[in-house]
């Protein structure tokens, strides 16, 4: 009653080859914003896991360390997945080693 009869389009002829081409360049902004992406942001966070995993891996017992709290401390023991960091005579934590964010150099901490 209040609907009017709706006609179907024919599609267009497959012969044109511009609207592949069309196709193609409309894309070309969506690609270039995603490789801009991936060497900007992506990539260099990637590198940067890398490091820290590898970082975390060669840690030695007597490493001075810096933990994600802030706390400045000396490896003690070292697990599987935790470590004790001593960080006074007679204090020692437990942490878990992704905790640790930098390794000092040796005789930073007095």
């Amino acid at each position: 009653m209040f609907i009017s009869t709706a006609f179907a389009q024919t599609a267009p002829a497959a012969a044109s080859g511009g609207d592949m081409q069309s196709t193609l360049i409309s894309m070309l902004p969506l690609l270039l914003m995603f490789a801009v992406l991936y060497f900007v942001m992506i990539r260099p966070q990637m590198k940067k896991q890398k490091e820290h995993r590898a970082m975390i891996e060669a840690l030695a017992k007597g490493d001075e360390v810096v933990t994600a709290g802030g706390l400045l401390g000396k490896v003690s023991k070292i697990a599987d997945v935790y470590i004790g960091v001593e960080l006074a005579t007679g204090v020692e934590v437990q942490l878990q080693r992704n905790a640790v964010v930098q390794v000092l150099p040796r005789g930073t901490i007095k």
